[in-house]
């Protein structure tokens, strides 16, 4: 059997430039085969107002698996179903959803990922 040798990495968000679609931004730091974003939607922000033009999707396509900080979120599913997250969750979302900011306050997620996305 071959011998593993992974090796420290290190990024910092605060060092990326924020890209920036309506109410909604984000920055990518990129590891070895790991992306983590910290994304932004500001009070009134949602997905199929932001960012639905850019992506050219009726909904997110994107699955997501993202920590919470600070705010809440509603998701909505092309079924219907609906749910909120909130500070300190942990949300997996599966691709077909559309989501906004919940109150007046920011919501701040930080999301881990492999591959591409259409926010790059």
């Amino acid at each position: 059997m071959g011998t593993f040798n992974p090796s420290m990495q290190k990024a910092t968000l605060a060092s990326v430039d924020r890209d920036v679609h309506g109410l909604i931004s984000k920055r990518t730091a990129e590891l070895d085969g790991v992306s983590v974003t910290e994304v932004i939607f500001a009070p009134g922000a949602r997905w199929s107002n932001d960012l639905k033009a850019y992506a050219g999707t009726e909904l997110c396509e994107l699955p997501h698996v993202a920590l919470v900080l600070d705010g809440r979120i509603a998701v909505q599913m092309a079924d219907g179903s609906t749910e909120e997250f909130a500070e300190g969750d942990v949300m997996l979302l599966p691709p077909g959803h559309d989501a906004w900011t919940v109150g007046e306050v920011a919501c701040r997620f930080v999301e881990f990922s492999r591959g591409n996305d259409y926010y790059a």
